[in-house]
């Protein structure tokens, strides 16, 4: 029986799309990687997913819409848990029990599976659930036999925007190039680097500049806006406490 390539559930880092890097369009890490392995890419991830959004809604929509009900595939992505351990209601179990249920969905489907660690340098501020959600997924990685993608370490400036959460687009081919290292290890053939693909990672003189100060008035603008929510509290309370002195306030 034939394999049907790559199949990829998450939210939108898996998802991709987004704005140019030095003319480099900001495409999905898993599509990459099924460019470099020669294989034909499908896709159900979506913007803003948490773990529970891929076991009940992105398994059924894939199980309702494909066209190959009973195909299988070369290997199966699974990159979730970015918006779960943002959340302040974070639920370790629950992202467990997901995660848990997408990857055995997977591993019905697919020959090899490959799920993705999260950055330990995760937001701002920082997710402060991010080694629970790691060693979660390690610990179902194990159980299954799945290959593991450590971005633990993931973070460079021009890898990561400014959010600290979603990737540039040469972060998204700097994951890519990692997965297909782990790919190959496995003996998976990888048939091109994504690296190879794109324009010279130094672009130009003018790309450059313009990325940069790009970066700047974003990173800029987020600072003021962290700066603004933290302020909120801080005036609320000097009202509160110039309301119980009778004093004045500015």
């Amino acid at each position: 029986m034939s394999r049907l390539g790559v199949l990829a559930f998450g939210d939108s880092i898996t998802n991709g799309g987004g704005e140019l890097q030095w003319g480099v369009a900001l495409q999905s890490w898993a599509l990459w990687v099924a460019r470099g392995l020669g294989l034909a890419f499908t896709t159900y991830a979506v913007d803003g997913a948490s773990a529970e959004h891929v076991a009940h809604a992105q398994l059924p929509a894939f199980l309702a819409r494909t066209a190959t009900p009973d195909g299988r595939y070369d290997l199966g992505c699974l990159y979730v848990g970015v918006n779960d351990v943002r959340r302040p209601d974070w639920d370790p179990a629950a992202f467990a029990a997901d995660h848990a249920f997408a990857l055995d969905a997977l591993a019905a489907r697919c020959d090899r599976l490959l799920v993705v660690t999260l950055p330990e340098d995760l937001g701002r501020p920082r997710a402060p659930g991010v080694a629970e959600a790691n060693a979660i997924v390690e610990a179902a990685a194990r159980a299954r036999g799945a290959l593991v993608l450590d971005l633990r370490a993931f973070g460079a400036r021009n890898l990561v925007m400014v959010d600290h959460v979603h990737p540039t687009a040469f972060g998204q081919v700097w994951i890519a190039e990692r997965a297909l290292d782990v790919l190959a290890a496995d003996g998976m053939d990888v048939r091109v680097r994504p690296s190879t693909l794109i324009s010279p990672a130094g672009g130009t003189r003018k790309q450059r500049l313009q990325g940069d100060w790009t970066y700047v008035y974003r990173r800029l603008k987020e600072q003021a806006r962290a700066l603004r929510a933290g302020a909120g509290p801080v005036r609320r309370v000097a009202r509160a406490a110039s309301a119980r002195t009778g004093s004045s306030g500015t």
